[in-house]
């Protein structure tokens, strides 16, 4: 081969080589835009996937929250009920726990029930709502203090003062031992002037009156008077306030002068059948008749005496003496004597008395 003819056959393959440099650049760089497109795709495609995955879950989130009316009325419902199986679970396990430990029913409904006076009479349960136009007691509980002897006195506070310690006797306690009784620090006694017969009505004197009186006077005592009544119609009321105003004129009574109003549990009782209209009009004719008459007038009775029997707003004005034996008093409304117990013991009488604090003074204020 000819020199001309070699230079011609090596131009030829550099012109190869070069066009197949050149293809394989464009080859790689198509390849490598395929390889960035592709993962580009990829990328958005995830993006996309992850985008709709968020939108699905505010769209839960939204639905979770939009209710309807009746959605809302069920879900408040079915809340209630469960608030209510909760209470009522509490509320079971509390009452089984105290009736366990032998606290009576009616303890229990009055600390259920605190709006409320609750009393138990003749085999059913009461419920008295507290009146706010009533006068209340200003007494604090926590100063009402059971000694070692166990009697209850009221620690004083700046508006009360200390507590008098007092009894109340009637024939039931004997022949008494007045200087003895006052040597154990009785300051005062309420003496049974006498009563009105439950069945036939005639109106009795209490044997041992004078005796009581007079021996209570003689040692210094303070005394008040009361009287067991048994009147139908204030006209018997006032003659039964005129029977103890006789008795005590000529004894000084500093202490008032008392309707004992209670309960009578003995069968054809004269008062069975009265009403309560009736037996607040009873006690207030011998209330008025007594104040006329120059005492102070007050009211003695328990629970069913003051809530069942009498109307409280009618005799509101009257004092007070409160029967409740327990170490705290149960009585929302304003009373200036407790009579506390009916178990008491005290030097000079033979039986059981009953035990009177006395929150007022009135020897001083007569």
């Amino acid at each position: 081969m000819n020199e001309k003819a070699m230079r011609r056959s090596r131009r030829k393959q550099q012109v190869s080589l070069w066009t197949n440099i050149i293809f394989c650049i464009v080859a790689l760089a198509a390849l490598t835009g395929c390889i960035v497109f592709l993962l580009q795709n990829y990328a958005l495609k995830n993006e996309s996937v992850e985008t709709m995955g968020r939108v699905r879950e505010l769209e839960a989130i939204t639905q979770e929250y939009i209710y309807s009316q009746a959605d809302l009325d069920t879900y408040t419902q079915e809340a209630a009920q469960t608030a209510r199986n909760s209470e009522k679970a509490a509320f079971l396990g509390e009452l089984r726990q105290r009736m366990t430990d032998g606290e009576s029913t009616v303890s229990i409904l009055r600390d259920f029930y605190p709006e409320n006076v609750v009393v138990y009479s003749d085999s059913q349960y009461f419920f008295f709502p507290i009146l706010d136009n009533l006068k209340k007691h200003d007494y604090i509980a926590e100063h009402f203090v059971l000694t070692d002897d166990n009697e209850i006195t009221y620690m004083g506070d700046a508006n009360i003062g200390s507590s008098i310690k007092g009894i109340d006797v009637s024939k039931h306690q004997g022949k008494i031992d007045w200087k003895r009784v006052a040597a154990d620090g009785v300051s005062y006694a309420f003496i049974r002037a006498g009563y009105r017969g439950s069945e036939e009505g005639t109106l009795v004197e209490d044997d041992n009156f004078s005796d009581n009186i007079e021996g209570a006077l003689d040692n210094g005592l303070d005394v008040g008077v009361y009287f067991y009544t048994q009147a139908l119609t204030p006209e018997e009321a006032e003659e039964e306030a005129e029977f103890v105003i006789d008795l005590i004129e000529d004894y000084e009574v500093t202490y008032p002068v008392v309707l004992d109003l209670e309960e009578i549990l003995v069968d054809d009782a004269r008062t069975e059948n009265m009403t309560k209209p009736e037996y607040t009009d009873v006690a207030i004719a011998f209330c008025e008749a007594v104040k006329k008459a120059g005492y102070t007038p007050m009211i003695y009775g328990n629970l069913k005496t003051f809530f069942i029997m009498l109307d409280l707003e009618r005799i509101e004005g009257y004092d007070k003496w409160f029967a409740y034996y327990d170490e705290a008093f149960y009585f929302p409304y304003d009373f200036t004597v407790w009579q506390y117990s009916s178990k008491g013991s005290v030097d000079g009488i033979g039986t059981d008395v009953d035990m009177n604090v006395c929150m007022k003074d009135y020897a001083k204020e007569n």
